[in-house]
């Protein structure tokens, strides 16, 4: 697969804010050894988003946040939570990005997700260090087995966590597809090609909502995989302040599978059909 966006005639760009931060994809010409070559923009905002938890058929479950954090390095600090209840099932991700050049892009330099099953127990805590080259499957906390790693590339193009931001180019209407990887961490930890597409669109209330469907490759496997895996999806709004809307993501494997929604907009819209 390519590690750059399939691009197509480009249309007026939209004003939006991601899940965490307002940027765009590039793809570095020549990376350093140990680092990734996706390049975001600086983040023009910095802060909180409210959002909430609902399931597939548009019921709240719970909270979530979503915050954008720069430190006194400069280094963007980005934060996801979202909740089932109160101690409940959970998922938390972060990531931090380093400034690079005089333009202010930022390169990723870490990123982490750990989940919580519905008795609350970490199902193992995923790390992925572009600067070591490692990435690294966590246990559940009960049981007494070492982490799973896998190496990186060199010119590594994993993202599991700012999604969003590879996702602007087809918002923009700049790309029909874009490849990248993410890390699984299921029976071990390997590295799984990926592409995401604009899926639909549809007007609601007088504002363009934009579907992003991401996909796992699974290679000669991926005919009987399909039936299995859920339905990944991001949206967006040209309309709103920002057009990050939601996503919809499984809490953990074989976990159950939720919507992250933006406040202001109603969780029904999003249901699976």
């Amino acid at each position: 697969m390519s590690a750059s966006p399939r691009s197509r005639a480009p249309r007026a760009r939209l004003p939006w804010i991601g899940l965490f931060l307002i940027g765009s994809v590039a793809w570095a010409a020549v990376p350093a050894a140990g680092e990734s070559v996706v390049r975001l923009r600086p983040p023009s905002l910095l802060g909180a988003l409210d959002a909430d938890t609902y399931d597939l058929e548009g019921r709240r479950l719970g909270d979530a946040e979503l915050s954008v954090l720069r430190n006194e390095n400069g280094v963007v600090e980005m934060r996801s939570l979202s909740m089932i209840g109160e101690g409940g099932a959970s998922q938390e991700v972060r990531a931090k990005l380093q400034p690079v050049g005089d333009d202010g892009e930022l390169r990723l330099l870490y990123q982490q997700s750990e989940s919580h099953d519905e008795q609350g127990r970490s199902l193992g805590l995923m790390k992925i260090d572009h600067r070591r080259r490692v990435a690294e499957c966590g246990v559940p906390e009960w049981l007494d087995d070492d982490p799973a790693e896998v190496k990186l590339p060199t010119r590594d193009r994993v993202v599991n966590v700012p999604l969003n931001l590879l996702f602007e180019p087809l918002v923009d209407g700049e790309a029909e597809e874009v490849d990248f990887q993410i890390l699984l961490c299921r029976a071990g930890a390997r590295l799984v090609d990926a592409t995401a597409k604009v899926e639909h669109e549809l007007d609601e209330a007088g504002r363009r909502l934009v579907e992003v469907r991401y996909e796992l490759d699974f290679g000669l496997l991926s005919p009987l995989a399909a039936p299995f895996m859920p339905r990944l999806s991001f949206w967006f709004d040209d309309k709103a302040a920002g057009s990050w809307v939601g996503h919809r993501i499984p809490l953990f494997s074989k976990g159950p599978t939720v919507m992250v929604v933006r406040q202001g907009f109603d969780g029904s819209v999003f249901s699976a059909p």
